[in-house]
């Protein structure tokens, strides 16, 4: 089942992926250097869309800037709008 496959990061690569049957799902960010992380895109094969794998995607690497005390520049208007969504 897609929505069980894990989140992966590729820290090389500067992506957090989801492989599954139909695809990959991925999101790609740029590290600009002094602990900023801008996230420029999400992309969900037209197979794997909603099942909210650019949800888990955006909570990942959410989650990892802030355990490794990133400020996110959010210039993927998803990933955006779910920061605003998603703010305590």
């Amino acid at each position: 089942m897609t929505s069980a496959a894990p989140v992966q990061h590729d820290a090389e690569g500067k992506q957090f992926y989801i492989d599954a049957e139909g695809g990959r799902a991925y999101l790609a960010y740029m590290d600009l250097g002094k602990q900023t992380m801008d996230i420029y895109r999400t992309f969900v094969p037209d197979a794997l869309r909603g099942q909210g794998l650019a949800a888990r995607l955006a909570a990942e690497a959410l989650k990892y800037a802030d355990e490794e005390g990133y400020t996110v520049i959010p210039s993927c208007s998803y990933v955006e709008r779910y920061m605003q969504e998603h703010s305590g």
